[in-house]
């Protein structure tokens, strides 16, 4: 699971589970003296609206930190947890216009009203589906929630680089295997551009190079097929091997290699 590749609309996923979740010990209606139940205490209601928000919540943060897209007979997991998010929204709509439900016999109507579970629920239910709903829609909310960490200095030649794949350290040259030391001469841990670059003009000498993406973005066979293979997160860097044109031919950390259509805004190391 890559944690770098949730978004803000995800934080704002994840604080709105959390705050039903809250709601959901708080007392179901208002009423004078004691003996108010909280949702726990109606099992149709706990079910549908709490934990079924706090699921589709669940489901939408897989779904974007996972690697690889999961399906749920035949279904993405964000595409189940959107819809989980709705209908806790809707669930919540309807149940404060009624909030004594199953309690009706137990108390007299004219002296209740909805509680603060109920109303702190229906407030949480309805960040949560806007959230899940805006977040594929809204740019501001698919910026990466946690920041790209700042590249290291650079390290005088003979200095052991940070290690791991992924970090642009030392920048490939055609013909070196990935993860070789560099040859005498050439400086070890490179820093990243600080602003954007685009990749190499077409017909030039293309040399290797690593880079990272603005936004979540998707990665396509190199066969030409329309469904991606994988998704390029932010806050990972990718080692470009190829330029086709407009597009870069790039490999994961786990060895894929796909072809990144979309190029715009990418920062080169």
């Amino acid at each position: 699971m890559n944690i770098r590749s949730l978004t803000r609309g995800d934080g704002v996923v994840i604080g709105a589970a959390v705050l039903l979740f809250i709601a959901s010990f708080l007392d179901t209606f208002d009423k004078s003296g004691s003996g108010a139940p909280n949702a726990w205490d109606n099992l149709g209601l706990v079910m549908s609206m709490y934990v079924g928000g706090i699921a589709g919540a669940v489901l939408i943060v897989l779904a974007r930190a996972l690697p690889q897209p999961r399906k749920v007979v035949g279904l993405d997991l964000g595409q189940v947890g959107v819809a989980l998010t709705v209908f806790a929204a809707w669930t919540s709509f309807w149940t404060i216009i009624d909030p004594l439900g199953s309690f009706s016999d137990s108390f007299d109507s004219l002296d209740v009203g909805a509680g603060a579970g109920l109303i702190l629920g229906l407030i949480a239910a309805l960040l949560l589906a806007a959230a899940a709903i805006a977040t594929p829609l809204v740019p501001a909310l698919q910026t990466a929630l946690v920041p790209a960490p700042k590249p290291a200095a650079p390290q005088p030649y003979g200095a052991q680089p940070p290690g791991g794949y992924g970090y642009p350290g030392a920048q490939p040259q055609p013909g070196q295997p990935y993860g070789a030391q560099p040859q005498p001469g050439q400086p070890y841990g490179q820093a990243p551009a600080a602003a954007a670059a685009a990749p190499q003009p077409a017909g030039g000498d293309f040399s290797p190079f690593w880079f990272a993406v603005p936004a979540t973005r998707p990665l396509f066979a190199e066969d030409g097929s329309a469904t991606p293979i994988a998704e390029l997160a932010p806050g990972t860097w990718y080692l470009a091997v190829e330029q086709r044109g407009a597009a870069l031919v790039a490999q994961t950390q786990d060895g894929r290699r796909g072809v990144l259509q979309d190029t715009s805004g990418i920062q080169r190391g």
